[in-house]
C-alpha cells in the first residue's frame, strides 16, 4: 500500500487525467483498437513503475512469438506481476483474471481494456466457458497470460504447483507456449517498503506444438514450472 501511494504522489497531477482516460477507454472498450488500449495502459504503467522506485530488469525479449495468439504462463506472485509483464512486453495481450481481482478499482479498469476473461474457480461450467472463450479469441490471433498456479505464492519466488487444466486452451490451439519468470515482484506490493527495487522479467524460449503435442497437461504444466524455477535459481531469486 506504501509504494501505491508513492506512485500516486509523484503522479499527482498526471492521476486525475489517467484515472478519468482509463475509466472512459475501460467503458467504450469497442472503440479503440487493442493497441490503442495497450498503449494507454503502457503509459499509465511507466508512470507509475517509474514513480514507485522500481526498475524492471527485461530478459529474453526476443523469445516473444513473432506472431499473434500465444499464450504467456508466468509464475504469479502477486497484484503486480501484470504490470511488470506490461512495461515489459511490446505487443498486447490479455489476461484470464481470477473473480476475487475483478472488482478492485483500477484493475478493474484495466481488464476491461484488455477484454479479460474473469474466472470463478468454484463455478466448473463458467470456468469451462472461459476456456473456451480463450481457445477461439487465441484462434483469432489474439495473446492470452494465464496464472497457471491458480493464486499468488506466499513463498516469494519459489513458485507453488502449476494446474495441468490451465494448459487446456494451448493445448487446443496448438499455440505456443511462453514461460515468464518473474522475479521479485512479489516485494512491489507485499513487503510494506518503498526502497529502490528490481523485478526481472524473463520471457523464456516458446514451447511450439510439436514440441508439447504428446505430452500430458500435467506434464506440460510441469515443465513450464521446472524452466521457470532454473531461470529464477539463475538469476539470484533462490531465497
Amino acid at each position: 500500500m506504501k509504494r501505491i501511494i508513492l506512485m500516486v504522489l509523484r503522479n499527482i497531477f498526471f492521476v486525475p487525467y489517467g484515472w478519468i482516460k482509463l475509466c472512459w477507454y475501460a467503458s467504450h472498450v469497442d472503440r479503440y483498437t487493442e493497441e490503442e488500449r495497450y498503449k494507454l495502459l503502457e503509459d499509465i504503467d511507466e508512470r507509475a513503475v517509474r514513480g514507485g522506485n522500481i526498475n524492471i530488469e527485461v530478459h529474453g525479449q526476443e523469445n516473444i512469438p513473432k506472431e499473434n495468439g500465444f499464450i504467456f504462463f508466468p509464475n504469479h506472485q502477486g497484484l503486480f506481476d501484470v504490470l511488470a509483464i506490461i512495461y515489459a512486453c511490446p505487443v498486447p495481450f490479455s489476461v484470464v483474471a481470477k473473480k476475487e481481482l475483478a472488482e478492485i478499482p483500477f484493475l478493474k479498469q484495466v481488464f476491461a481494456c484488455m477484454k479479460a476473461f474473469i474466472i470463478d474457480r468454484d463455478d466448473i461450467k463458467q470456468s469451462m466457458q472461459v476456456i473456451i472463450n480463450v481457445i477461439k479469441e487465441v484462434k483469432k490471433g489474439r495473446n492470452y497470460l494465464i496464472f497457471a498456479e491458480g493464486t499468488r505464492s506466499k513463498n516469494g519466488n519459489h513458485p507453488q504447483e502449476f494446474k495441468g487444466g490451465s494448459f487446456k486452451a494451448a493445448i487446443k490451439t496448438k499455440c505456443p507456449v511462453v514461460p515468464v519468470a518473474l522475479i521479485d515482484s512479489y516485494k512491489a506490493f507485499d513487503t510494506g517498503s518503498v526502497k529502490q527495487l528490481t523485478v526481472q522479467v524473463h520471457f523464456l524460449e516458446p514451447m511450439n506444438y510439436e514440441e508439447y503435442k504428446d505430452m500430458k497437461s500435467t506434464e506440460i504444466a510441469g515443465e513450464v514450472k521446472r524452466r521457470i524455477e532454473k531461470t529464477i535459481q539463475e538469476n539470484g531469486g533462490w531465497n
